[in-house]
């Protein structure tokens, strides 16, 4: 029997035989979703694949990847551009920023997470999760904001779950396999729900009203050292039980315990498959909960109204970083930092303000004619003067790609050696970012984190190549820089400013450990 690894296929009663089937969801796997979706929810699909095709085609993204995937339209997407075609919020045409794909992605999930048919905690989870996994390998690694929108989401729906009020918003599965297909499809773990709806319920009876999740509870400092081998959790397979209680010991199997939250979840009443595996989330996902919905659809509206004030409230700290006699640097061209500039210019702040042009894309071009139309005092100088420039200089302010999980920073191609230069001058550099892009993950590869390669044709033309030498030299066009915690000394969130060190207080304020590595 083939059984998914991101999931338990539903199983019979008697016979233990798989019911998966098109009209189950019984997998996170991409094409288990798409399947679902497709024989139960056809319009969702459309919208899912029409989603897709325009983040495979860069529509969707105006980040520094997009750019230099297609640097002639760095022009006609300035907002002071005299090329038609395109205009921000205040003039005649749709306005384009790296929230745009956030909340796409957003207004996406509330489609199809509101337009479905499921009714526990573990159906919403498969469903985010094969989506995440969907979006992530049609681009969205690209744009990690795209997965930490749907990390968040998985988040609210877990500690929605987890806070387990009483049995008064908890109903146990009983329905027939007939009910459950006719209501969406979700057969497979409806199943698993009807396995463990009456331990669950018991153990609610035992340990008190609002202590549903009592068994979750049995944590400890040794179980906090899950990450160290010597802590090690044993678990018996189906035979494995059978065989110990006949004296044959040695069929015990060792495993580690995949997080912090999994403590308590695979013993006692938790329950396996019929394999002895396992379950993916405590029994109190398989139980239904009328109130779920409506939570998950209000996190979501509440992300999208987050994004809408996020400019708002980066720009409302503008006065307190940025100071009357002040020489301010900036790299390239980004929209919040732009915004974060004139927002301090407006509140009668005089400073002048220095910008690296950002070759070979040159953006820092585009952002010094915005600035200077704005009223502020704007140089433009070469990449190259960075270091020679950098004594003069009281700040550094930078854009940020992604924030990652150890308080580094992903930012456009040439931004490390800037930040190298404020070192050495002891010059602060502060990144202007949102909350969005703070993506869990580790710098593992280096310089090769989150980053792309994009064709060198902009660095040097094709017709050169055929020179006997050129033709020997290897040219690389990185998109983006990472940049070494120790070298950022403030992040300005829309939420507040915030030192790297504090970063991973954060995420686990945002999303769930269980779920940083879910889409890879």
């Amino acid at each position: 029997m083939t059984k998914s690894k991101d999931f338990p296929v539903a199983l019979s009663a008697d016979e233990g035989t798989s019911v998966a089937g098109a009209d189950t969801l019984s997998s996170s796997d991409p094409a288990s979703v798409r399947a679902w979706l497709k024989k139960n929810n056809p319009k969702q699909l459309s919208l899912l694949d029409k989603f897709e095709i325009e983040l495979r085609l860069g529509r969707l993204s105006t980040s520094s990847t997009a750019v230099a995937r297609d640097s002639s339209t760095a022009l006609s997407n300035d907002p002071n551009s005299d090329l038609p075609g395109h205009a921000y919020s205040g003039g005649g045409g749709r306005g384009r920023d790296r929230r745009l794909v956030t909340v796409r992605t957003a207004e996406l999930l509330r489609s199809l997470v509101g337009n479905t048919r499921w009714s526990t905690g573990a159906q919403v989870m498969a469903l985010l999760r094969g989506l995440g996994k969907e979006l992530h390998a049609a681009g969205g690694y690209r744009e990690p904001a795209i997965g930490n929108i749907v990390r968040r989401i998985m988040g609210v729906v877990r500690e929605e779950v987890m806070s387990g009020d009483g049995n008064a918003n908890v109903e146990p599965v009983e329905a027939s396999s007939e009910d459950k297909v006719a209501e969406g499809g979700m057969g497979a773990i409806d199943e698993l729900s009807d396995s463990f709806a009456q331990s669950v319920s018991l153990a609610s009876k035992g340990a008190g009203r609002g202590n549903i999740s009592a068994p979750q509870s049995t944590l400890s400092l040794a179980s906090m050292l899950w990450a160290h081998p010597q802590h090690l959790m044993t678990k018996q397979t189906r035979h494995g039980t059978s065989k110990a209680l006949s004296g044959e010991a040695g069929s015990r199997r060792t495993r580690r315990s995949d997080s912090f939250a999994s403590v308590g979840s695979e013993g006692g009443m938790e329950g396996a498959t019929a394999e002895g595996d396992p379950l993916p989330y405590p029994p109190i996902f398989y139980v239904k909960k009328p109130d779920l919905r409506q939570t998950v659809m209000e996190a979501i509206q509440e992300i999208m109204s987050d994004l809408e004030d996020l400019h708002k409230n980066i720009n409302d700290q503008a006065a307190s970083h940025i100071h009357a006699g002040e020489v301010i640097l900036t790299y390239g061209r980004s929209k919040t930092v732009e915004l974060f500039l004139k927002a301090a210019a407006a509140k009668k702040r005089k400073f002048q303000v220095i910008v690296c042009e950002g070759a070979p894309h040159f953006g820092g071009h585009v952002l010094a004619k915005s600035l200077a139309a704005a009223g502020i005092h704007t140089t433009v100088i070469n990449d190259s003067a960075t270091f020679a420039i950098m004594a003069r200089v009281n700040k550094v302010l930078l854009p940020a790609h992604a924030v990652l999980a150890n308080g580094g920073l992903i930012a456009p191609s040439g931004s490390n050696m800037v930040a190298l230069a404020a070192k050495q001058n002891s010059v602060p550099v502060v990144s202007v970012t949102g909350m969005f892009k703070l993506c869990p993950m580790y710098p593992h590869e280096g310089q090769d984190t989150l980053n792309d390669l994009v064709s060198p044709s902009s660095v040097v033309d094709y017709g050169e190549m055929s020179d006997s030498v050129m033709s020997k030299v290897e040219f690389i066009n990185p998109v983006h820089d990472y940049i070494a915690p120790q070298l950022i000394s403030l992040y300005v969130t829309n939420i507040g400013g915030f030192q790297p060190s504090y970063i991973y207080r954060l995420l686990s304020e945002y999303y769930h450990s269980d779920d940083w590595e879910s889409f890879e």
